[in-house]
């Protein structure tokens, strides 16, 4: 990877300014770019109450955040910022339209040997390179919400990704303190989200039959398998359980699962009603201001505890 240490995050938002924030505590020099200036002032200012809230919790020193934040460079030029990268991380918006116009200005400008990286969630790497000419070095990097938070992140290869590129992508990585996965195909949604929605889709069936309200279809993920998760996975629970077992319980049951290909109706009904959660208090369930807030303290203080409890070095 040419431009040791220098990796360009294309996109300032909630994930790019995380991303930047994971290579910055790291030692690398960061270039930061986005299409608004306001966007990287109020990104710089994530990344500094980030860095002081996880330094008052025992992540990282109170006297480490200006020396990261002195790391990180903003412009509005993208050329600029990829200039001198030997990485390069794209977290714009999740359009295909918009991700293809800058791998093809990034293949474009960007020297032979950088590597040019997408956090897409969901879209094909294959179709994001499209427009490129040099695809042998356009990869996947989905990093999981919140990024400098949540350890993994999904190194997907697409159909012109070369393996050396899947392997130093993979180290850097690892380098900064990820849990980096190699993905073997491109597919939709990789491997996180084909499971996460899996669920999902069957959670939100079962509501729409009747069968449970939201509120208890949610207890009984949290308090039930859910608790198992963190340390057993649901390969590693089949394994457990016997695979024999698994394929009586799967000839009886798997035929009364959701499959649809398409969302379910109470979804599309409450959008067009627009009850869409959080963002406007009601989605599967009521939300009053203090109880979004909680929400989102609880699932922060979650992550947080985990983070210290693993954190190595």
């Amino acid at each position: 990877m040419r431009g040791e240490k220098r990796v360009a995050v294309i996109g300032a938002g909630l994930m790019g300014h995380g991303i930047a924030q994971i290579f910055a505590e790291k030692g690398w020099q960061v270039s930061l770019t986005d299409v608004d200036e306001a966007i990287l002032v109020k990104a710089r200012e994530g990344i500094r109450a980030n860095l002081t809230l996880l330094a008052g919790r025992g992540i990282g020193r109170l006297e480490d955040v200006e020396a990261a934040l002195g790391r990180v460079k903003t412009t509005l030029s993208l050329e600029e910022s990829a200039a001198d990268a030997g990485l390069v991380i794209e977290a714009v918006a999740e359009r295909l339209d918009l991700k293809q116009e800058i791998f093809r200005k990034l293949d474009a400008f960007c020297p032979s040997g950088t590597i040019l990286a997408t956090n897409t969630s969901v879209i094909s790497i294959t179709e994001i390179a499209a427009k490129a000419e040099k695809r042998q070095r356009i990869v996947g990097t989905h990093f999981w919400n919140p990024p400098y938070l949540v350890p993994l992140v999904e190194v997907v290869p697409g159909a012109d990704t070369s393996a050396g590129v899947v392997d130093a992508t993979y180290e850097a990585l690892k380098e900064v303190g990820k849990h980096p996965v190699k993905v073997r195909r491109d597919v939709p949604g990789f491997v996180g989200n084909r499971l996460q929605h899996a669920l999902w889709r069957e959670a939100i069936s079962i509501v729409d039959q009747g069968i449970a309200d939201a509120a208890t279809v949610d207890e009984v993920i949290k308090n039930g398998f859910g608790i198992r998760l963190p340390v057993l996975g649901p390969l590693e629970t089949a394994d457990m359980v016997g695979l024999d077992l698994t394929l009586q319980i799967h000839d009886y049951i798997l035929c009364h699962l959701d499959r649809s290909t398409g969302p379910a109706p109470i979804l599309k009904e409450k959008v067009r009603q627009g009850d869409l959660g959080f963002k406007t208090g009601r989605g599967f369930q009521e939300w009053r201001e203090s109880s979004i807030e909680e929400c989102k303290k609880r699932l922060m203080e979650h992550l947080i505890r985990w983070v210290r409890e693993h954190q190595t070095g």
